[in-house]
């Protein structure tokens, strides 16, 4: 009988040690488990997490979290994570703040899965970017995804610059979550534009073509210049900034300008807003038959040149086309052995089509008398200012 009940014993026994050792294996480095609060102290907390020896968490662990040891109760439950199974006392190590930053990881990635805007206050700043609290985690901005940073800045410059944004909110995406490299990266140029497409649709619902509204030219291209209407950019393209030909938009405008623009067509599926300067300004060809007749001779300064011809600037803001057979007689193969860009001519007009923004000129229709009487008052016109001419 005895010997049945040692067996017993040892069998008990043996069934405990098997579940100490499959508890033993079952906990591993980073494994979020629940424990009690067994005691508090000025070091931090002492932990039961049902394993073969108890927890700790040290101080500076809990004051990661803004607390301090003193705001726990023994015999209250925490989750906590697994930092080290034996450290170099044979202590376990647990954190109590890296696994109130689980809620943290998991909210980010929503962030990151739907594509949310984060709101956040810059605590630190170095060369490299910025950092951002998220909750119990720190997320980084890099300098790439950085609004507005000034390009070509060394390292001390950049570092400078990223000072000055400490303490400033930020709006910001959440690009990027790693929980085992406990990366959580930010950008605030994605978040601008995400927000500034969303603006962008906003406008759309709210402008008609044909409103006029005022923006801040925000850049220059060779093809026109972008404007700021709030929060979106509407392009203004280089053929709609005047009447008369532009070759490039800084003729023109300058960065930061206010300026007032015509809607001239809207495309929501695109999301682009075209815009206009021109469209407010007088339409030249709309006075050209009370400026011009047929017959007429007019100066003006050869714009382009091409095998088949050159346009002519004429004021105000009107390009004429002087045709290569209009040139001389017999007309040349090519246009462009004749005249020249920039060259100031006398022409006479042959033709307009104000309905169809076409003025023709000849250069072989004027007469050598009126070659000679517009020379000589050029002439005159020069030598009395000299200094004008020449600027």
């Amino acid at each position: 009988m005895q010997k049945t009940l040692d067996s017993v014993a040892d069998g008990l026994d043996f069934a405990a040690l098997l579940e100490a050792s499959f508890a033993e294996e079952s906990l591993q480095r980073g494994d979020t488990v629940t424990g009690t609060v067994l005691a508090v102290d000025n070091q931090g907390l002492i932990i039961d997490v049902g394993w073969k020896r108890d927890g700790i968490v040290s101080r500076r662990d809990v004051e990661r979290l803004g607390m301090n040891p003193e705001d726990f109760k023994v015999s209250a439950e925490i989750d906590v994570i697994i930092l080290r199974l034996e450290d170099e006392d044979c202590n376990l190590v647990l954190s109590v703040s890296q696994a109130r930053q689980g809620e943290d990881w998991r909210h980010a990635e929503e962030l990151l899965q739907n594509g949310e805007i984060y709101e956040g206050t810059v605590i630190e700043a170095n060369k490299g970017g910025l950092i951002v609290p998220f909750g119990n985690l720190r997320g980084f901005v890099p300098a790439s995804h950085v609004v507005d940073l000034p390009r070509g800045l060394g390292d001390d410059d950049r570092k400078a610059y990223m000072m000055t944004l400490v303490g400033q909110k930020v709006r910001v995406k959440v690009i990027e979550v790693n929980r085992k490299r406990r990366r959580l990266v930010f950008s605030q140029r994605d978040a601008l534009r995400g927000n500034r497409e969303a603006r962008k649709e906003i406008l759309l619902d709210e402008l008609r073509e044909g409103d006029i509204r005022k923006g801040i030219v925000s850049g220059l291209r060779d093809f026109g210049a972008f404007v700021d209407l709030g929060g979106a950019d509407g392009l203004i393209h280089i053929s709609e900034l005047a009447w008369h030909r532009v070759k490039h938009p800084k003729e023109l405008l300058n960065v930061g300008d206010e300026v007032e623009v015509y809607v001239l067509r809207l495309d929501a599926e695109g999301k682009r807003i075209g815009l206009s300067l021109k469209r407010l300004q007088k339409n030249p060809w709309a006075m050209v038959e009370e400026l011009y007749h047929v017959g007429q001779l007019v100066e003006g300064t050869i714009s382009r040149v091409a095998q088949f011809g050159a346009f002519v600037s004429l004021e105000p803001g009107i390009e004429a086309l002087l045709h290569s057979s209009q040139v001389a007689d017999p007309a040349p193969e090519d246009a462009r052995g004749m005249v020249y860009e920039g060259q100031t001519l006398l022409l006479r007009i042959i033709s307009i089509e104000a309905d169809k923004q076409r003025l023709g000129l000849s250069l072989k229709d004027v007469g050598a008398e009126e070659h000679a009487r517009y020379s000589e008052k050029r002439h005159s016109v020069e030598a009395e200012n000299p200094v004008k001419l020449a600027q």
